[in-house]
């Protein structure tokens, strides 16, 4: 294959501005250069030429930006292989770039996985990988009321000088931190990461939504995981998921496997949010990609068993979820359009990064990062990058 061009042939393309049937994608130097009906396209000399099979459609690369792990990996294991491991794995399942994230964990064992993941993305991505945006870090600066499968006696109050400690070691490469704002300092260290860009969501989480509003002023822009670890809906006090319905301020991540949150829930949630705001994610854990066991989670035993993943009390401990079926399940339950799937799964995570300009969509000038879905509803093929990153084996 061609190292700098590529060319796509078939499918319908899913662009912001509508649907191309019959489209093309030409690629070049790792940049979308061209794309439209294939009839109008000119195939240049020497490029590799994909034919897809009747039925597919390209989307952009999805972007999770909350993803522990996968294929026996996990961001707290503190070493570049694992990461190397998770980016290689992702591709399987449409995506083309990740947050690797932390957990409420002792200060060491943070301070190793960033110095870790921050060096490793100085260093390069992984060739043929989904590429990591940077590290979203959850916990642990949150709720003890609400810290769900993250270990309680590593909890730590929101602190402003151990977060610029923190994003010092990572080589400021912390995009997201989840928080609880209510907890003292919250809103200090809110007001701080916005003034570093850094996005701050809420999530394990027991403010009211009065507290939330008083967050939203002060700079946080995003939920966390709706739903999971946080002060639920009461008709009194809307809590953080009222806030999360009505404040158009707010990014709503979502995990979409069915377990985490009922089809009814999602349905409900799509209506309330819009696919303008909802952010598709995995949560995944180490044991996505392999099979019922027990697994390690931040040092405490998980059993998976089936779709779930759970400690030893029942808590639910991240997910094994593929993100294609998390966004198949969303359109299935919601009845929405490709292109609301596009927005959920890539755009949406894309402009809260700031990296839309690259990522996200598909756009001449933008990355290649490309997932191509058969008609049943399986990866076909993924792009990152301008390069192939995984293509469906023929017997599958």
């Amino acid at each position: 294959m061609s190292e700098d061009r590529l060319t796509i042939i078939g499918g319908t393309v899913v662009t912001e501005a509508g649907s191309i049937e019959k489209g093309y994608i030409q690629i070049e130097a790792g940049k979308i250069v061209s794309f439209g009906k294939w009839e109008e396209g000119v195939q240049k000399d020497g490029d590799e030429t994909i034919t897809l099979p009747p039925g597919c459609w390209i989307l952009p690369g999805m972007i999770d930006v909350h993803i522990h792990g996968a294929d026996g990996a996990d961001t707290m294991d503190a070493s570049e292989e694992s990461l190397e491991r998770i980016a290689r794995a992702l591709p399987r399942e449409g995506s083309t770039a990740f947050l690797a994230t932390t957990m409420t964990q002792a200060p060491a064992a943070i301070e190793q996985a960033l110095q870790v993941a921050g060096a490793w993305m100085e260093a390069g991505v992984v060739s043929g990988g989904a590429e990591c945006l940077g590290i979203h870090l959850e916990g642990p600066f949150i709720s003890a009321k609400r810290a769900g499968a993250q270990p309680l006696e590593h909890i730590h109050p929101p602190d402003v000088e151990l977060f610029r400690r923190w994003q010092a070691l990572s080589g400021n490469h912390i995009r997201l931190v989840t928080l609880a704002p209510e907890e003292p300092g919250g809103m200090e260290l809110i007001a701080h990461l916005r003034g570093t860009g850094v996005i701050a969501s809420i999530g394990h989480s027991d403010a009211s939504y009065v507290q939330v509003v008083e967050a939203i002023e002060a700079g946080a822009s995003h939920i966390t995981h709706l739903f999971n670890g946080m002060r639920g809906f009461h008709h009194r006090d809307p809590g953080v998921v009222g806030a999360a319905w009505l404040r158009e301020e707010l990014g709503v991540e979502i995990i979409p496997d069915g377990i985490h949150s009922s089809e009814d829930s999602l349905l409900l949630t799509y209506k309330q949010v819009g696919p303008e705001r909802l952010v598709l994610i995995t949560d995944a854990m180490r044991a996505k990609c392999l099979h019922d066991g027990t697994y390690d989670l931040g040092g405490q035993r998980v059993t998976v068993g089936g779709r779930e993943a759970r400690l030893s009390d029942g808590t639910l401990a991240g997910s094994i979820l593929p993100m294609h079926e998390g966004a198949l399940r969303m359109q299935r339950v919601a009845a929405c359009s490709w292109d609301e799937i596009a927005r959920m799964t890539a755009l949406n995570a894309a402009r809260e990064l700031g990296i839309s300009d690259r990522k996200g969509s598909i756009a001449v000038g933008k990355d290649a990062d490309l997932a191509v879905w058969g008609a049943n509803g399986e990866i076909v093929l993924t792009i990152c990058r301008g390069k192939v990153a995984y293509r469906r084996p023929a017997s599958a």
